[in-house]
């Protein structure tokens, strides 16, 4: 079994200003009705938080299908802070990254013939990552085009985001895509969105 969720990260918000805009989200969310100001810990495990907002009356609004009747859905944990995320299950570095200046795909673990990093290749984007998180300043070079890339505009593969700020949203069915948009946009940053499993 084990718990699903659904996060959106946002890839461009700084760390200074991730908690200012974090709580401008909950205060649209709840405006809106998708969450309530009640806090929660059941069934949360979300990266360094433990607790999330407890769904509102109008979470419906979020989702592409919410004609079961007996779905209810798990808090939504706001994650604040530098960090990297990942989709769960054992899943620690990315598979692949991309170059956003000259489109090259870098393999970092080179599926299905090896399911571990290539260390040699996922060192640069690990120290870049490190010190990110440390600093607010961090990137890795691109093999091909040689340009020095921030860890937070390399495009990663799906279960894989780098962020100062993400929303968990337990046991929700998929989020639908006109939400999707409309978060990235009260946001004003370019998200990414990826699925998980603890």
């Amino acid at each position: 079994m084990g718990d699903f969720f659904e996060r959106i990260v946002d890839v461009e918000v700084t760390g200074e200003e991730a908690g200012p805009l974090a709580e401008q989200m909950v205060d649209w969310m709840v405006t809106e009705g998708l969450i309530t100001r009640e806090m929660s810990s059941d069934g949360v495990y979300s990266l360094n938080v433990d607790k999330g907002y407890v769904p509102g009356p109008h979470w419906a609004r979020a989702v592409a299908d919410s004609s079961d009747p007996d779905w209810l859905p798990g808090p939504v944990a706001v994650i604040v802070g530098r960090d990297y995320h990942v989709g769960g299950q054992g899943v620690d570095d990315a598979e692949y990254a991309i170059c956003p200046r000259c489109e090259t795909k870098i393999v970092i673990i080179n599926y299905p013939e090896k399911f571990e990093a290539d260390e040699e290749v996922w060192q640069p984007f690990r120290d870049g990552i490190a010190a990110w998180k440390e600093t607010g300043e961090g990137s890795a070079p691109c093999s091909t085009c040689g340009a020095s890339i921030s860890v937070t505009e390399w495009l990663w593969e799906s279960n894989f985001a780098v962020g100062a700020l993400a929303f968990d949203f337990w046991g929700w069915p998929p989020l639908s895509v006109s939400f999707c948009v409309e978060f990235s946009r009260q946001l004003r940053h370019r998200t990414v969105e990826h699925v998980g499993k603890f």
